[in-house]
């Protein structure tokens, strides 16, 4: 008589576990890539489309805090020794000392930018804008090695949930794309809400 198999039990978790968690991360990250992209494109014309530029900025916000939380989940489990996270590994050294710098770099570039819309001093806008120039030279540079790194990857990864025989083998994959979908989603609400507080007068040029 043989016994059956039994499924490891990071395949039972309902989020897919270590294996989910990959998932989640690389497809939010293509997601980003696709959305910063579109950022990138109205950065030198910031001055003169300042709105799209603020909207679309806007909604990169909520995926680019739904990633800091997936690869935050990751290091934390890692650094707790959850054997499934230990058995998968770190990133490489660099890659390590480069993601906190990475993860600060983004929300001092996304805040200092919704700072000069709302909320920050009209005396304060000079200060802030260096900022977020500043910021968005050191961000480009940290995040064109982070996506050269982790590219192939990434682009490997991030479809398996929408592959049929993928999809079945790490369990969550509906939740993780509604989870990706609705933080777009949460993304254009506040960029839609921000943009009366939008006017030509705030300085984006980089």
């Amino acid at each position: 008589m043989t016994s059956r198999p039994t499924s490891s039990p990071r395949a039972s978790l309902p989020s897919g576990g270590v294996d989910g968690n990959e998932r989640l991360t690389s497809l939010v990250a293509v997601v980003l890539l696709l959305l910063l992209f579109l950022v990138g494109l109205t950065v030198p014309v910031a001055n003169v489309q300042t709105r799209l530029h603020v909207f679309l900025g806007v909604v990169v916000i909520p995926p680019v805090l739904l990633k800091v939380a997936s690869t935050s989940w990751r290091m934390m489990k890692y650094y707790a020794r959850s054997f499934s996270y230990r058995r998968k590994g770190p990133p490489m050294a660099l890659l390590r000392l480069l993601g906190p710098v990475l993860v600060v770099l983004t929300l001092v570039l996304l805040f200092s930018g919704v700072g000069l819309v709302i909320g920050a001093p009209r005396s304060l806008h000079p200060q802030l804008s260096q900022i977020h120039r500043a910021s968005f030279i050191l961000w480009f540079v940290v995040t064109a090695v982070h996506v050269l790194a982790h590219l192939k990857e990434t682009l490997n990864i991030a479809p398996r949930d929408f592959l049929r025989g993928a999809r079945r083998r790490v369990r969550g994959s509906a939740l993780r794309a509604w989870t990706t979908l609705a933080s777009v989603a949460l993304g254009v609400a506040c960029g839609w809400a921000i943009l009366p507080y939008v006017s030509n007068v705030t300085v984006f040029s980089h």
